[in-house]
């Protein structure tokens, strides 16, 4: 399963240390985590952002961790940020990833882009 969100004026960073929050509080484990930023060659004041998340949890079996989440964000904190999150189903049920959804939205809800 696939979401996609756009925000408009919201800090990539607080995006990024919210979903790793709300995906550790549905009992995945974070393992790995990048955020780097960058100015624009246009106005060397402003900043774009780029975040990768990953996080495991142990399969139905209790075997070895697998990849159940992965989040991207690319933003800017004064203009629009773009969030992509991947979940295995299997390993992350839909129960896990709605309770992590209406945590951002709650958040971030008043943020987001309608698309039209």
């Amino acid at each position: 399963m696939q979401t996609r969100r756009t925000y408009k004026e919201v800090n990539p960073e607080l995006l990024y240390y919210e979903i790793r929050d709300f995906t550790q509080k549905q009992g995945a484990v974070l393992d790995q985590a990048k955020m780097e930023t960058y100015s624009l060659p246009s106005d060397s004041s402003s900043f774009i952002s780029r975040g990768t998340l990953t996080f495991k949890i142990r399969d139905e079996q209790g075997n070895a961790d697998k990849e159940c989440l992965r989040a991207h964000i690319v933003g800017s904190a004064r203009g629009e940020t773009k969030l992509m999150i991947d979940i295995d189903e299997k390993l992350f049920p839909k129960e896990k990833a709605s309770a992590l959804q209406d945590d951002l939205d709650f958040v971030f809800g008043s943020y987001e882009v309608k698309s039209a």
